[in-house]
């Protein structure tokens, strides 16, 4: 049987995304600032906000495209590209894309690599980002969150794209998408001060727009993200069975698109909803059901109820 050529290897594929097996001191110093910059918007909206409040043009701004991105990740990087919950239409999936890679989470490639690889040594060794990396006492527990929210995106090994997200890989358009990362983070960060400039007509719009709808609303998405593997596999109920450590979290839910309902997802990760208990919201799982509904989504895994209790735990569900 021929083997699969190595496709980094080859001159007329180039390489899924930026750089190679180890990060450079120039991508970590561009993280820092990635994340530092948003950061300290995200401090300093509270005080600015106080007395003088926010616009609704900039509030409207950074909430849809905060859900954009969000749905992007969720719906996109997460449950299709990393799990194949459902299958999608080509501009479905180009769209999908599109809108994860406007999150400025890193490129597809590199994202599906690593959360792929995180679900095989899931809160073991050889996961990227546990919490439960260090030790079971508080203060390696402390230790632990802080890796497992930022620090191991600074670890200088990289997950093996080849090996994690092959299938990625020999897809040129999405390849394409994901070695244009950068391209995306500066579409996503103009979109809000050009729509206030030209609603305003004025450069201080243009200023408000940038603060709350690109600087506030990525690091509020980054924060919440990051939140799905520091905090939901530290606390949490588990009402069903996983390997792992991985545990509901209701108050992260509409924040995280459905995400934080994480215990139902590593113990079925390809299914296409993980809020599957009464009450609990996953607007992710609503708009790939209107997805399916238009006829751009097919073969959905949605979970059936025997498909539910067969994965419930039989224990009184731990509390946080």
């Amino acid at each position: 049987m021929p083997t699969r050529p190595n496709v980094t290897d080859d001159p007329v594929l180039p390489p899924a995304t930026l750089g190679g097996d180890k990060k450079r001191s120039v991508e970590q110093i561009a993280l820092l600032v990635f994340i530092v910059v948003p950061f300290v918007a995200l401090l300093a909206a509270v005080p600015l906000t106080w007395g003088r409040g926010v616009s609704w043009l900039d509030l409207g701004l950074l909430v849809t495209m905060y859900y954009i991105g969000c749905h992007g990740i969720t719906i996109g990087f997460h449950r299709y590209f990393t799990h194949g919950a459902f299958k999608a239409k080509r501009p479905l999936r180009i769209a999908l894309a599109v809108a994860g890679s406007l999150a400025v989470e890193g490129p597809l490639v590199r994202w599906v690599a690593d959360h792929r690889k995180h679900h095989r040594f899931s809160d073991a060794e050889g996961d990227p980002h546990s919490p439960w990396r260090f030790g079971e006492t508080l203060p390696a527990l402390m230790k632990g969150l802080w890796w497992a929210h930022i620090g191991w995106m600074f670890d200088e090994e990289r997950t093996s794209q080849e090996k994690y997200a092959p299938d990625l890989i020999r897809d040129p358009a999405i390849r394409g998408i994901s070695r244009h990362f950068l391209t995306f983070t500066i579409v996503s960060l103009a979109i809000p001060p050009l729509v206030g400039g030209l609603v305003t007509m004025s450069w201080w719009g243009a200023f408000t727009a940038f603060f709350w709808g690109s600087l506030v609303r990525v690091a509020l998405l980054h924060h919440v993200t990051w939140s799905i593997n520091s905090i939901c596999h530290a606390v949490g109920k588990r009402p069903f069975k996983s390997r792992d450590r991985s545990g509901n979290v209701w108050w992260l839910a509409v924040l995280s698109c459905g995400e934080s309902w994480h215990n139902l997802h590593h113990a079925d990760p390809t299914s296409a909803r993980h809020g599957v208990m009464k009450g609990q919201i996953d607007s992710s799982a609503r708009l790939i059901r209107w997805f399916e509904q238009l006829g751009w989504a097919s073969d959905v895994r949605w979970p059936d109820q025997a498909r539910i209790d067969a994965r419930r735990n039989p224990a009184p569900a731990d509390a946080a």
